[in-house]
């Protein structure tokens, strides 16, 4: 029960990140006024968009650890 709303909850976490992510994009393209601003704005997204998906990854690498250690090397009879 719990690994489902775990699910649903980081899921939903990273629908809104993806979403933010998008939206900074469009305003750091449209409303800075030189093009060095842009470039820095844009060296902050990519910075940003790796840490994004390093959490994911260690969500769900940390999630199937999980799994292999609760239903690996034991027998249910």
């Amino acid at each position: 029960m719990f690994g489902k709303v775990k699910k649903v909850f980081f899921t939903g976490v990273f629908g809104i990140l993806y979403i933010s992510f998008i939206a900074q994009v469009v305003y750091v393209l449209g409303w800075s006024a030189t093009f060095q601003e842009v470039m820095i704005g844009m060296a902050g997204l990519s910075l940003e968009w790796l840490i994004l998906i390093a959490a994911r990854y260690l969500s769900k690498r940390s999630s199937g650890a999980a799994q292999q250690h609760n239903n690996g090397g034991f027998r249910r009879r």
